[in-house]
């Protein structure tokens, strides 16, 4: 099974930085990078140290409903092209946390029994296990120590 990687789209991360509010509904605060565990969700790489951030709310669902988890996220200040590559992105190919799958069906809802912390290493073997099942539609990569979302996976 191929996976594709998929960031948050470049019309959020353009209304967010043009001064969309949130998804508590509050414009997003601007920080500077340490270069250091502040990953752009748009370009799906590190902030370099020096540039200036956003960080704010995301709820990476069509619609508010129980299963649709909101959390903090980072997103380059300035224009950056999304991730568009082979294989996972430079943010999950970096040693550090271990990450959180879990998969959705067609109504965006959790798929229990398959959600998993998983060490980087590992990261492509359980997407593609919780893939497997013909139950989920896609899957959500998130940090797990703070839950923060960081990218979508679908089957190629």
């Amino acid at each position: 099974m191929t996976l594709r990687y998929i960031p948050i789209d470049t019309e959020t991360a353009r209304a967010i930085r043009a001064g969309a509010p949130d998804a508590n509904g509050q414009p997003a605060e601007r920080a500077v990078s340490d270069g250091s565990g502040n990953p752009c969700r748009h370009c799906l790489c590190d902030i370099p140290e020096g540039e200036e951030m956003l960080i704010l709310a995301l709820r990476p669902f069509p619609e508010a409903q129980p299963y649709a988890e909101t959390g903090p996220i980072f997103l380059c200040a300035k224009d950056c092209a999304p991730w568009q590559g082979d294989g996972p992105p430079p943010v999950l190919t970096r040693g550090g946390e271990d990450r959180l799958v879990k998969g959705y069906d067609a109504q965006n809802r959790i798929v229990y029994g398959l959600g998993r912390v998983v060490p980087v290493p590992g990261l492509d073997d359980q997407v593609a296990r919780v893939l497997a099942d013909p139950r989920v539609v896609y899957a959500h990569i998130r940090s797990s120590t703070n839950n923060c979302f960081t990218c979508w996976v679908e089957r190629d």
